[in-house]
Order: C-alpha cells, then sequence, then structure tokens
C-alpha cells in the first residue's frame, strides 16, 4: 500500500516590537519562498501572525530560524500533520495590527491576561466564580466551543469592545477569554484589564494548544480554521457535533462559502444538501450572476493579487 505523504500546518502569533516592519515584509516573503513553503503571514509592527505549510524538514528549518531571531525569543507554535498543502501560494503581508480588532492601542506586550495551559484551564473553569468567554466570530462558535462558555453574535472580533458590555454583571468574577490559537485572547485579556476587569485569564496557544495538552475534552464541535482543511477535530475525549445543516436540519460538522461570490456568507451544510444548493445557502444566491462553480468543498482560495 502507497504511504500518503505527510506535510505540518504550522500556526503560530507573537506579540514583539518589528520596528523595520515594512522591510522586514520583503525579506521574509523572499526567505519563504527560498524555503518552498506556503501559507499566509501577518506582519506589523506589533508582532507577527501566521499559518504556513510544508514538509516536516521545511518545518523545522522555519521554527529553528524564526527563534534565532532575538525579536521572537519565547515565541511558541502549534503543528498538525496533513495529508497536503492546504494553501496554493505564499503570501506576507503588512498590516497595521497582527489580528483585526480596532483595539490599535492595546497592547499585550505591556499588560495581558494570565496565562492559562490545559490542564489550568480545566481546573478552573470548574469554580463557581469563573466565566469562560469565547471571542471568537459567531460563524466559528456554532461550529464549535467549549462546554457553558459564553459566545456573542459578532461577525468579526473587531465587534467584541462593543460586546464587553454584555459582560460587565461579571466584573467581580474570573474571566478566563480563548480563541483558536490565543492571538485575539491576548488581545482580548488586554482589553478587559483595560477596562476595569481585575482577575482575567486566556488560555496559552487557544483551542489548538488545549487539544494538544489534554486530547480537547469538554469542546463541543470542531474548530474553524482558516485555511483549506476549514473544519479540524479537536475533542478525542468525549466528541459532540453541535452545529446543524442550514437546509435539513441535521447535525453536521461541516462549513462552508456561498457560492455566490456577492454574498459569500458562512454557513453550515451537509454534503447531500450542499449539493442540491450547488453550494449556495438560498434558492436566491442560486440565480445570482455572481454564483460560482460549487467545487465541493466549499472553501475558495482568494486569488492573487
Amino acid at each position: 500500500m502507497e504511504k500518503k505523504s505527510v506535510y505540518w500546518v504550522l500556526a503560530y502569533y507573537f506579540y514583539t516590537p518589528i520596528f523595520d516592519a515594512e522591510e522586514y515584509v520583503g525579506y521574509h516573503l523572499a526567505y519563504c519562498k527560498k524555503l518552498g513553503i506556503k501559507g499566509r503571514i501577518y506582519i506589523a509592527r506589533e508582532g507577527i501572525n501566521g499559518t504556513i505549510s510544508g514538509t516536516p524538514q521545511q518545518m523545522n528549518v522555519y521554527m529553528d530560524d524564526l527563534k534565532s531571531d532575538p525579536r521572537f525569543e519565547g515565541i511558541s507554535f502549534k503543528v498538525d500533520e496533513f495529508d497536503h498543502i492546504p494553501f496554493s501560494k505564499m503570501h506576507v503581508r503588512l498590516k497595521n495590527e497582527i489580528v483585526h480588532s480596532g483595539l490599535k492601542n492595546v497592547n499585550p506586550i505591556r499588560l495581558t491576561g494570565k496565562h492559562l495551559h490545559g490542564e489550568e484551564f480545566q481546573a478552573l473553569q470548574k469554580q463557581e466564580d469563573v466565566i469562560v468567554v469565547d471571542v471568537r466570530s459567531n460563524y466559528e462558535t456554532r461550529l464549535g466551543k467549549f462546554k457553558n462558555a459564553i459566545t456573542f453574535d459578532m461577525e468579526t472580533f473587531r465587534e467584541f469592545p462593543e460586546k464587553v458590555k454584555e459582560l460587565e454583571k461579571y466584573k467581580d468574577k474570573k474571566i478566563v477569554t480563548y480563541c483558536t490559537g490565543g492571538i485575539k485572547c491576548e488581545k482580548a485579556s488586554a482589553y478587559l484589564l483595560e477596562q476595569g476587569f481585575k482577575d482575567v485569564y486566556q488560555l496559552y496557544d487557544g483551542i489548538i494548544g488545549y487539544a494538544k495538552e489534554t486530547g480537547g475534552k469538554d469542546f463541543d464541535g470542531v474548530l474553524y480554521v482558516f485555511d483549506g482543511r476549514v473544519t479540524v477535530p479537536i475533542n478525542e475525549v468525549n466528541p459532540e457535533v453541535i452545529s446543524e445543516c442550514k437546509k435539513c436540519g441535521v447535525k453536521v460538522a461541516r462549513s462552508l462559502n456561498c457560492a455566490n461570490v456577492d454574498c459569500n456568507e458562512q454557513f453550515t451544510m451537509c454534503e447531500a444538501c450542499s449539493n442540491e444548493m450547488e453550494g449556495c445557502c438560498t434558492t436566491e444566491c442560486m440565480q445570482s450572476p455572481g454564483k460560482r462553480e460549487y467545487n465541493g468543498t466549499g472553501f475558495y482560495a482568494k486569488p492573487s493579487v
């Protein structure tokens, strides 16, 4: 039997001053292309945020090289195996922030919530005076979340400051924030501290890190990821599907973007209904002139610019 190729998908972020961010973007893109890897990296003066993929050898070289730079001392990498590279290109972009938040004046380098590793998170969330807060978008939380976590109906993380009003009644509680890989909850916990919350924590390395350390116990559903995999399983201990097909209501852990490019809504739908709807979320979208040919996955890579 032919052995399948194994590739690594590497996710990471690090808040650190990069004063020459503009120049570093060009240098880093050239370096990544020379190494032969693919993915997406955002660089700003506040740090770096990336998801990249390649062979284990390429990924080890990349990790060692980045760690050798004093600016990235202490950086943590989350590694997953996949049977192919879920990216078609290598992009390195200059950004104002490494995650879109609108909180440009919030500095996690200066102050942020207390870091919790997997078992610490498990122990703390069992306490009565603890509130667990998911800071991801609604299309992510409907696919998967921790049991009893507070979620927000927000389309982007930029809406988080407005949603904090819903947490005001918990100011005397311990607040634990979490997200996919840690980058959003790092900034969210810093913002909560600035808003007068006293006892704030964050799940270190996010849901991905938690799964690596604990087997993902008590995370219901699947994890939405921002690459060609779309979703990945997290819970190996007590898994449960929580999302439902938009059309027929069957439990399904399958997310796709509407084939109508003018809509592009992210929604959950089973394979049978997706084929019937030609990858669209509504019959109106099926008739739209902006309808793309359904590719069977509902993931459409952005065109190169």
